[in-house]
């Protein structure tokens, strides 16, 4: 009996396994919309992913996949629970596919949320891979944000949690001082992500030290991040191995410190 069990719960798993759709890079966007960005950032934000999405550049960039095909989500994160998804996990297959999501990223833009999560959003971005209908060889999470962990678990925990399931996460870090929150910013924003955020083969950080910057930032990003190949990896590399052996060392808890240090001081 047990073994007709085991035989059925095989035979039900390489079934929903042969309905997913195969394509070349499973790429979940996560947005920082915490409150320290001004509803002039948010929108830049929105435009910006829009208007690369749907640029000669990035469509290019998935035609020359295997495949030709990508499977795409865009989420907006802040606190530990605060995350949501303006588009569902969608096949990019061409030019209309990449237009009618840029679409409905800025269909409409939605208010800022409190607190800065980056843990929260890696965990969430992490979760929702599974079941979301598509397979690929390669798993990228992609976390743009203008300031360090400061609410949940440790951004290592989470980031370390990721990698040994074998995802990769890239990093836009936002070093514009535009919005309010001034005592959150870090100067060395991109040092952050680097050290305490990505990982994995082939992982990145683009920095954005000016909004007029933005849209042609994030359409490099995505570029390098569609033309990515196993051919880029180093050889016999792990997803900790490579983060542990490329980062520097940094305080990776510095943005819990001046949440801390900041209502101490303000509290009477």
């Amino acid at each position: 009996m047990r073994i007709l069990l085991a035989c059925l719960f095989a035979l039900i798993a390489a079934s929903s396994r042969a309905e997913e759709v195969e394509v070349d890079v499973e790429l979940f966007l996560a947005v920082d919309v915490s409150r320290s960005m001004t509803p002039r950032e948010l929108e830049i934000q929105r435009r910006g992913y829009a208007e690369a999405l749907a640029s000669d550049e990035v469509v290019a960039a998935i035609s020359r996949g295997a495949l030709g095909r990508i499977a795409l989500t865009y989420v907006e994160w802040a606190g530990r629970n605060d995350q949501r998804a303006v588009v569902p996990w969608t096949l990019i297959d061409g030019r209309e596919a990449a237009e009618a999501f840029a679409a409905k990223i800025s269909a409409h833009f939605d208010s800022a949320m409190r607190r800065t999560s980056i843990s929260a959003a890696i965990s969430h971005a992490a979760a929702s891979f599974e079941g979301n209908g598509f397979r690929s060889w390669r798993r990228v999470i992609d976390i743009s944000g203008d300031g360090p962990n400061n609410d949940g678990r440790p951004v290592t925990w989470a980031r370390n949690a990721a990698l040994e399931r074998g995802f990769v996460i890239n990093g836009l870090p936002l070093m514009t001082r535009e919005g309010m929150g001034a005592q959150w910013h870090l100067d060395d924003l991109d040092e952050y992500y680097r050290a305490c955020v990505i990982g994995g083969p082939a992982s990145f950080v683009v920095p954005v030290r000016r909004w007029e910057e933005f849209p042609m930032a994030v359409r490099l990003k995505l570029v390098q991040e569609l033309a990515s190949a196993p051919s880029d990896l180093s050889p016999g590399a792990t997803p900790a191995t490579f983060h542990e052996l490329t980062q520097p060392t940094y305080d990776c808890l510095i943005g819990e410190k001046i949440w801390e240090r900041y209502f101490r001081e303000t509290l009477p």
